[in-house]
């Protein structure tokens, strides 16, 4: 018995590259998600009030909805890269 890990198609997974990448995608979309919902929301809401969506200010507006549709967006950005990522690495299903 071999002590080697499995093999995905006869190549072996270079899972150093593949967690950095995995590592490198989740903390910039958590950045932009802080920055979204609690840049914009809280920290430079006075900055973004200046402007308006509709009749409400934009600091509100990522207050209350804004974030709450970064977040989607960056779920479907989030499965969109990820599976570029495993087929790169070819570990994606068929």
């Amino acid at each position: 018995m071999s002590s080697q890990p499995p093999s995905t198609r006869g190549q072996e997974i270079d899972h150093t590259g593949y967690w950095g990448a995995t590592k490198r995608l989740l903390f910039s979309i958590l950045i932009v998600w802080f920055l979204c919902s609690y840049g914009a929301g809280i920290l430079f809401v006075e900055f973004f009030n200046q402007f308006k969506i509709g009749n409400y200010p934009l600091g509100f507006w990522f207050a209350q909805q804004g974030s709450i549709y970064i977040f989607i967006v960056l779920i479907f950005y989030y499965a969109w890269k990820m599976g570029r990522i495993d087929q790169q690495f070819d570990v994606h299903e068929d």
